[in-house]
Order: C-alpha cells, then structure tokens, then sequence
C-alpha cells in the first residue's frame, strides 16, 4: 500500500508539470541571427520616435558687422571731426541688409599717452541707421564731434581719443575701430558775419575777426582765415543734394577775392579762423554762411584804336569805308556794333543788325559827298555793351573829286 501511494504523489508533481492552468512558461531560445535583427528593428523604431520630436529652440545669431580700421580724427571748433568708412558685410562676409547704427566712443588721456586708459572711454554718441547716409561724403561718413567749450578749456593740452563700433542688434556689437587721437586746444571762436559784394573782377568777402576763443578768453595765436566755398542746386536742380564746402582760398586779414566764379551760379560761403598752438593747427567753427548770385552787370571796355580808310570804287565793286580796331582784351568778349552818324546828326545809329565776331567792318553804304561819323562798341556774353569808343570823321569824296 505504502509503495502504490508513493507512486500516485510521484505521477500527481509530473501531470502539474507538464500542464495545466499553474503549470510553468517554458523559455524562448532565439538564434544569433534572430538576435541581431531584433536589435536593428530596436533601433529604428527609436529613430523614428525621435525625429517625431521638435527639436529645443536655439536663439538667433546675432549679426555682427565688420570692424572699422580706418577712422581718423581731428580737431575743428569746438570738437572732433571723425571720417571712417562704415562696415558694409557682416563678420561672416555676407552682405549688410541694413545700414549698422554706429556708437561714437569718446575719452581724454594725458598728453604722451599712446593708448586710452582702460575705462576712459564712453559712447557720446550713436549715429541711427536710418539716418547714417545723411553724415555721408562720398564713400566715408564724416561726424562732427561737438564738446562744450568749458571741457575743451579743462582738458587743454590733452590727447582726446576716439573709437567707433558698428551694431546691428542689441545683443552685440562690432570689434573696436582703430584708435584716433589728436591734442586738443582751445578754438577761435566763430566769425558771427560773413559780407560778400559782387564786383566786376569777382566776389569781394569781408569779416570782423574774432577776439577771443570759444571759451571767451583772449585770442592770442591767430594765423590766418580759410575761405569755403560750396556751389549751391538752381533753377531745375533745387531738389539736388547741395556739394559740401571746399577750401576756396586763405588770407592773411580778414577779407578775400574769389575771382574763380561764373556769373549766374549761386555760392555759399563760409569762413573760418585758424589759431596756431606750436606745430599744430586749429581751426575755428563755421562762421554763418553768406550766399550770393553774382551777375554780370558790367560793361566790356570800349574797343581802342578805331581806323577807318576811303575805298573808291572799282569796277564793279563800290566805294566803302574800311573800318578797323584793336581786339577787345575782356575775356567774355562776344562782339561788336558799328554806329553810324551822318553830318548834322547828333546821335549815331547803329549800322550792323547782328554782333561783328571780327574787329573789322566795311560800310559801303555811302553818299558821294558826305560826312559820317563812326563809333563802335564792344558787347560781353551776358549782353551787355561798353561805351562808344573814340569817335573818327571820314569826308566821302564827292562826284568831281
């Protein structure tokens, strides 16, 4: 009985084994192939997950523009005169689509101080994009600096130092310019008038000088006056973008005659004053501006040296009076009439319709008898006609002489 239910447990633990609904999962053995493909099928399907996700927001590169190098500086009237050519492609080569907005960065140093002290220097100003092209002469753009007179007179005797940086976004500017620098000295205040009279030989420029600096103390190292002079649009051109001044002449006192003008163009003049300070030179601030039209109201000279000869007749050519005179010495010398006035008459009438080109005329117009009187006048190209010249007589030989 004993070895029969031994048995019977021994066949119950094989049936629970073998199956069912507690009996164990039996394990999968997969090949060496099977397994490498089950990793590469892995692994796309997490390739293919992930590029289903956006990928994390990165921030916009800035546009950096290009660095200035060759800005220079100098002094006029109270401040400095920056000219540089502005950043036209960015740092990556690319061309600018805007204009860049342009930082004008300012500080003083001691008078042998080659570079400005770290810290010294701040922005004073800041040229707009939108607004660069109005500082503009041709390709460079040229700012004047402006600094109070009272800073000027403080730091006298000092270096001023400049840099500029181009920017296009707020996030980040250009690299430095190169330093300018010059030392700075008190200017000659400015010329408060400018009076300008048209004369015949040009345009006659006369000023008060100045007596003191801007600041208001003494002048004491004047040396001369520049003359600027600017050709203003007319008529049809008004709308055009007048020219910037250019130095016309220099004079030792306080006037000047700008005899390189044409007549009819319209001229804006300006002055100003140049102090010396050792070897270094400082002009002044404009002074007002003068324009003026100059017209040509004046009169050629009366021609010279009027001859006349008797041609009697030949054949068929008739008597004539062959007149003669020196060439007029104006340089707008256009032509010449000839007047005419027979015995008795007071005033001559003149006896070309049209200007002679030639200082040379023949009257054959003539009665057999008479006595004329011959004047000629010279004529300039703006129309205007000298005085008669020193009149001559000529007897016409009559029909029995």
């Amino acid at each position: 009985m004993k070895t029969e239910n031994r048995s019977s447990k021994n066949e119950n633990r094989n049936s629970g084994k073998s199956g069912g609904p507690h009996s164990a999962i039996p394990l999968l053995r997969f090949s060496r192939s099977d397994t490498w493909f089950l990793s590469f099928a892995l692994l796309a399907i997490l390739l293919e997950v992930s590029c289903g996700v956006p990928a994390e927001p990165q921030p916009p590169h800035p546009v950096i523009p290009e660095a200035v190098t060759d800005l220079t500086a100098r002094q006029r009237g109270d401040g400095g005169l920056l000219s540089f050519t502005p950043p036209a492609r960015n740092l990556d080569g690319e061309k600018l689509e805007n204009p860049p907005s342009m930082e004008i960065v300012r500080g003083f140093g001691p008078p042998a101080a080659e570079l400005p002290a770290p810290g010294s220097l701040h922005v004073v100003y800041t040229l707009s994009g939108p607004l660069l092209d109005s500082y503009r002469i041709g390709e460079r753009i040229e700012f004047q600096d402006p600094i109070p007179p009272e800073e000027i007179g403080h730091h006298a005797g000092e270096r001023i130092f400049y840099i500029v940086r181009g920017r296009i976004s707020k996030r980040a500017a250009s690299q430095d310019s190169n330093v300018a620098w010059f030392v700075v000295h008190p200017a000659p205040a400015p010329i408060e008038d400018v009076r300008a009279t048209v004369i015949e030989a040009g345009v006659q420029l006369s000023w008060e000088p100045p007596a003191t600096v801007s600041g208001g103390a003494p002048l004491t190292a004047l040396r001369e006056y520049r003359i600027y002079r600017a050709e203003a649009p007319s008529g049809a051109a008004q709308g055009a973008e007048r020219q910037p001044p250019a130095l016309a002449g220099v004079s030792p006192s306080p006037n000047y005659l700008d005899v390189q003008i044409e007549w009819g163009k319209t001229y804006v003049y300006t002055v100003r004053s140049v102090a010396q300070y050792g070897a270094q030179e400082i002009e002044s601030g404009e002074s007002r501006s003068v324009q003026v039209t100059p017209k040509d109201i004046f009169p050629p000279a009366p021609p010279l040296e009027l001859v006349g000869v008797f041609v009697p007749a030949a054949r068929e050519t008739p008597a004539a009076v062959e007149l003669s005179w020196a060439i007029s010495p104006e340089p707008d010398a256009a032509g010449y009439y000839v007047y005419r006035a027979g015995e008795g008459e007071e005033k001559a009438q003149r006896v070309t319709g049209t200007l002679l080109p030639t200082p040379s005329f023949r009257d054959t117009s003539l009665t057999p008898g008479a006595t004329y009187r011959y004047e000629v006048t010279a004529v300039d190209r703006s129309g205007n006609e000298s005085q008669p010249s020193k009149p001559i007589t000529m007897k016409i030989p009559g029909a029995g002489d």
